[in-house]
């Protein structure tokens, strides 16, 4: 029995299994150099470039002078539940019951509930490697396994039927599909979510839908909502990317009806309730429409630009982000570790890009992120320093 006031070697491990969020770090370390007077081109972060909708902010104005500084209820404001129902509807063609909707303080705190309330010790959820790199974390957090699953240009980076089959195990709880993907900004077709949801439900498992960068898209390309295919799965989106509202922190997730209560006392635990400002701020983003579009067309001229500038700098994408603001790009060629690649690029180019080191273990000192959420001005500033950069 440990003694009064100790830490079990059991926490001391589940933290020191949590890595550090590199491109956060990255960002910390710009900051400081901006702060010294250098100039620093942005490609690391994934944070839209554009204000938030002029609604939103009013919206949460308008409740701040009327005093809604209390606590919301802990699964969100009825309003903002009822509203995000509608958005299914009209959206997707979907009935949604707003009873299982569960207002989040972002999209990271749907995933921490959902995996404290799905998990027991040792339990496992597959994720594909490279991919969002805080799903681990949150996986350690609760006290069980992720199963990181190699994925390439040939599933265009999304888990297949046959990898959730090979993968899965004894306490296999659950498999996770982003798409569009971080850190490749590539779309899961329809037929291969629908074929993913089918193999993880003959398992007995959930399928854990990250639907953040749902709406960035480019050309005909469509995102179908995993609830149009199972309506069992658990899907999390928020007011982050769409609505370009990352500092308001305002999340959801729908889960089935059995998980409501269950994810309800936690949240009532951990963090009581999303921020209530924010949730009228979300409130006012969604009433009034739906201004992705706009942004999908400056970040399709600067996706389409990165496409054509990277490989002349002897980058490769072997497959063309569809979604999202990513490019995913092989730096083999380059540089033998990308993670000192980036470093380097930073004090010396005054450039900030993500390794790959943050997404994963398969393949990662190999390929680095770069973040199209910034404006092509300076897309072209940063592609002309790495070119100096890579000449020197």
């Amino acid at each position: 029995m440990a003694a009064p006031g100790s830490i079990t070697l059991s926490a001391v491990r589940r933290v020191d299994a949590i890595e550090p969020f590199r491109v956060m770090q990255l960002l910390e370390r710009a900051r400081e150099l901006e702060a010294a007077g250098r100039d620093v081109v942005h490609m690391e972060i994934g944070e839209p470039d554009f204000p938030s909708p002029a609604e939103a902010v009013a919206a949460a104005r308008a409740a701040l002078d009327r005093g809604e500084s209390l606590y919301a209820p802990s699964t969100g404001l009825p309003a903002l539940k009822a509203a995000l129902s509608d958005w299914y509807r009209t959206t997707y063609g979907l009935s949604v019951d707003p009873e299982r909707i569960l207002v989040t303080p972002g999209a990271s705190g749907a995933f921490l509930v959902l995996y404290l309330v799905l998990l027991e010790a040792g339990e496992s959820v597959l994720m594909p490697d490279p991919g969002y790199p805080c799903q681990r974390h949150f996986v350690r957090l609760a006290g069980g396994e992720p199963v990181a699953v190699p994925v390439g240009p040939d599933s265009r980076y999304h888990l297949t039927p046959d990898d959730v089959t090979r993968h899965w195990r004894a306490g296999s709880r659950a498999a996770v599909v982003t798409s569009p993907g971080n850190p490749t900004g590539t779309v899961a077709p329809r037929d291969h979510l629908e074929a993913l949801a089918a193999s993880v439900a003959a398992l007995g498992g959930r399928l854990i839908s990250d639907e953040i960068y749902h709406g960035l898209t480019y050309g005909e390309t469509l995102t179908a909502c995993a609830l149009e295919l199972d309506p069992t799965a658990i899907v999390v989106n928020g007011f982050s990317k769409r609505w370009a509202m990352t500092g308001w922190r305002v999340g959801w997730m729908v889960v089935p009806e059995e998980l409501v209560d269950p994810c309800r006392r936690v949240m009532q635990n951990i963090f009581i309730a999303a921020p209530t400002l924010s949730q009228h701020a979300a409130l006012g983003a969604l009433a009034a429409g739906d201004a992705v579009r706009a942004m999908c067309a400056a970040y399709d001229e600067r996706r389409r630009y990165l496409l054509e500038a990277l490989p002349e700098l002897g980058f490769t994408v072997p497959v063309a982000p569809e979604g999202a603001f990513y490019v995913y790009a092989g730096a083999g060629g380059l540089a033998d570790d990308t993670t000192a690649f980036c470093g380097r690029l930073l004090e010396e180019a005054g450039v900030a890009l993500t390794p790959g080191a943050d997404f994963g273990r398969y393949e990662a000192r190999a390929h680095v992120r770069f973040s199209y959420a910034t404006a092509l001005e300076r897309l072209r500033e940063g592609v002309a320093r790495i070119r100096a950069f890579l000449g020197s």
